[in-house]
């Protein structure tokens, strides 16, 4: 029987048995939940916003013999999609108080699956970039090392499950913002097929942006890959069913995969090394299992690329402008918001409607050109970071040069977007430790809408090699 200050540390699929079998209630999940953010975001600040007399009602409402698949577990949700009744600020001091009185689809089906929400989780200003420092807010920090990012956009997301105050937490990812947090915290992150988790109601037809969950174990991503996947009245497109869950499909044995690995990112920065040894050696472990593992040249190098993504990425940032403008009845000006923020909303609205379709286009067509990487191989396996997770400060959204902040942030994380505008699934996976101490995630790529092998060669990779025992020492390592 897990101590309290354990339960945030077990994976959320064995609190949920221990809820169902009688032997912890939801509420003592809660409440151990609550105790560990009461004690540890002080330091992190992962939360913008706690709601204790809202999770205890939700858990006092659930009992032994619950049969949903993660009755009683304690979540967090990041603070981007509306959750009935609690504040949605996305992370901007221009946000007014503004507290929806409905749930995003995802948020909906999160209840129905039997989570118990305990708050929102802080992001960068409108999710533009990599790491969690926004003014509204404050720096998030990285349980590993404070001093250090957790990463973005899904910081606050990553920090409260690595520190120990959530088993699991929502996050969703336009350029890498669920796996480029959970490279930098330990921990799993996955990006699943465009159109696999609906958007709705407000964004039926997000071209980048796909929800998901930070979790320890492969086990809990497909789990909750299961409850949040599948068609909600309205989406412009979806993807297709897979032919069994996720979660029996990460349970089964891979197979002999072809495998091409690179350290060769789609723009030209220079790699850590550290980044690189740890795709050499897991390519070198793949082989060792029994895998057909070569270096690949994915060819995703072309010119204008970064400049291309921003200008796809950047209408999407407007929007959530235009909601925050709306909603405090005033044009937003340079004053209300980051210096970052208002490059790419001035960056955005300079563009006509032609010209965002012809970005758009281009772009589709650079990265539709990888088409024959992925015949080629079932996995492609790269960096998840470029870079150690940053220090606080390096990539500043209020810094005096906004492009050059965007293109840093581009520096630290070039092998996620990608995957944003083809809309194939990859995963982020800790496979291992660098001599910092710091986590070393790997980047496994996989065929479209084949989210049922990348969890299946996860999966094999944890047995491998167990990370999720794995904690930072500010918080109980063990």
């Amino acid at each position: 029987m897990p101590t309290e200050a354990d339960l945030m540390f077990r994976p959320a699929l064995e609190l949920a048995a221990l809820v169902r079998a009688g032997e912890v209630s939801a509420r003592e999940l809660a409440e151990a939940s609550l105790a560990a953010i009461a004690e540890h975001d002080p330091e992190l600040n992962a939360f913008c916003h706690v709601d204790a007399d809202g999770a205890l009602a939700t858990a006092d409402a659930i009992g032994p013999g619950d049969k949903r698949p993660f009755a009683g577990v304690p979540i967090a949700v990041k603070d981007n999609q509306p959750v009935a009744g609690l504040p949605l600020t996305f992370g901007s001091s221009f946000m007014p108080d503004f507290v929806p009185d409905a749930d995003a689809f995802v948020v909906r089906r999160l209840r129905d699956a039997g989570f118990v929400i305990v708050g929102k989780t802080t992001l960068p200003e409108f999710g533009i970039l990599p790491v969690s420092e926004a003014t509204r807010f404050g720096p998030t920090r990285n349980p590993w090392d404070p001093e250090r990012t957790p990463g973005g956009s899904s910081g606050g997301a990553a920090a409260a499950v690595a520190g120990g105050m959530v088993p699991i937490a929502h996050g969703n990812d336009g350029g890498g913002s669920t796996r480029i947090p959970a490279a930098c915290c330990g921990l799993v992150g996955l990006k699943p097929q465009r159109g696999r988790i609906s958007r709705g109601p407000a964004e039926g037809a997000s071209h980048l942006v796909q929800d998901g969950v930070l979790t320890r174990t492969v086990a809990d991503t497909a789990a909750a890959l299961d409850v949040l996947a599948g068609y909600e009245p309205g989406d412009a497109y979806w993807a297709p069913p897979p032919a069994e869950p996720f979660a029996t499909g990460a349970n089964r044995e891979p197979g002999r995969l072809r495998i091409g690995f690179t350290t060769s990112p789609p723009i030209e920065v220079p790699i850590d090394p550290t980044c690189a040894a740890a795709v050499h050696d897991a390519a070198v472990l793949l082989a060792e299992l029994g895998h057909e593992v070569e270096e690949a040249e994915p060819g995703w190098d072309q010119p204008g690329l970064l400049a291309l993504f921003s200008a796809s990425f950047g209408p999407a940032v407007s929007t959530a402008i235009l909601l925050a403008q709306a909603l405090a009845g005033r044009e937003a000006t340079a004053a209300d918001v980051e210096p970052l923020t208002w490059h790419v909303y001035e960056q955005s609205r300079a563009l006509s409607a032609p010209e965002f379709l012809a970005a758009q286009a281009q772009l589709n067509a650079l990265l539709r050109a990888q088409a024959p990487l992925y015949e080629r191989y079932d996995v492609v396996l790269t960096p998840a970071l470029a870079e150690r997770p940053v220090r606080h400060g390096e990539i500043d959204p209020r810094g005096p040069n906004p492009a050059a902040t965007f293109a840093r942030s581009g520096a630290f994380t070039p092998f996620t977007a990608t995957q944003n505008v083809t809309g194939n699934p990859a995963i982020s996976v800790p496979l291992y430790h660098g001599e910092d101490g710091l986590p070393t995630g790997v980047h496994l790529i996989g065929q479209p809408a084949r989210e049922d092998v990348l969890l299946a060669l996860a999966t094999q990779l944890e047995i491998a090699v167990p990370w999720a025992g794995r904690r930072p020492e500010r918080v109980g390592a063990s």
